[in-house]
């Protein structure tokens, strides 16, 4: 009777280690192989919040255009990290592309992030076009005038939001893979950001509107790109959890699949 107890522990036991190493290697994301592990895509899933907050941030920023009391505010900002356009440091016409060749340059050095090539150049071409349309809409309708001329134009700025876009896509595609990489994309694109006040280019609310509209317009790509191309790798994303039990007279185990 002990042996007859004993053998059905054991059993139990690689039962249950059976089952997690299952439950861990049964999964099915973008480009993975099934002879390896990888992580659940979980980019294309964007939460209101995530979207609102930018857009709302946006809208107080476009407050600062015409109001006196605002635009006082934004000119007192200007004259503290402004040079006003002397000693000026250009190098943000170049890194506002940086975050978003860093995701082709880090897959050729062989750090695989979450999409194929062709899925992240597809969602890629959508968050540039959608930040296109955004900024030049809105230079035309705002025609906020430039601190270091009388072209009206400066407002959302444009570098900022490219560089920003760049940093989400990046940070889309590696969040899983590495902190480090994931965020390092919004390092240079908040120096992006305060050099192009500090060049006397744009304004406060010109960069933080341009910052809040690369984001989105990333965030936006994600989510509508699998809706979009329902034949990609992304709309037959999914994963296969399994748990074992056993209640001290029967074993099984419970399954679960999310399309």
């Amino acid at each position: 009777m002990t042996k007859i107890c004993l053998c059905g522990e054991r059993a139990c036991m690689v039962f249950f280690l059976m089952c997690r190493v299952m439950g861990f290697y049964a999964q099915d994301s973008l480009d993975c192989v099934s002879v390896r592990p990888c992580a659940v895509d979980e980019t294309h899933s964007v939460k209101l919040a995530e979207v609102l907050v930018p857009v709302a941030v946006a809208g107080v920023s476009a407050l600062y255009v015409d109001n006196g009391w605002l635009a006082k505010q934004k000119h007192g900002v200007q004259n503290a990290l402004s040079r006003k356009g002397k000693c000026k440091i250009p190098v943000d016409d170049y890194i506002q592309y940086s975050p978003m060749v860093a995701v082709y340059g880090l897959n050729l050095a062989g750090i695989k992030g979450v999409h194929s090539f062709k899925d992240r150049t597809v969602i890629l071409a959508m968050s540039y076009l959608t930040m296109g349309v955004l900024v030049n809409s809105m230079k035309r309708v705002f025609r906020e005038k430039r601190p270091d001329s009388n072209s009206r134009n400066s407002f959302p700025s444009g570098h900022t939001a490219t560089a920003f876009m760049g940093a989400q896509f990046l940070y889309e595609e590696y969040k899983s893979v590495s902190p480090l990489i994931a965020w390092s994309g919004y390092a240079v694109a908040a120096t992006t950001a305060y050099l192009r006040i500090y060049n006397d280019r744009h304004w406060i609310n010109d960069v933080v509107a341009g910052a809040c509209i690369g984001i989105v317009s990333t965030k936006l790509a994600y989510k509508l790109y699998p809706l979009l191309f329902r034949k990609s790798f992304c709309h037959r994303s999914k994963v296969l959890a399994a748990l074992p039990y056993y209640d001290g007279s029967s074993v099984g185990v419970s399954m679960s699949m999310t399309f």
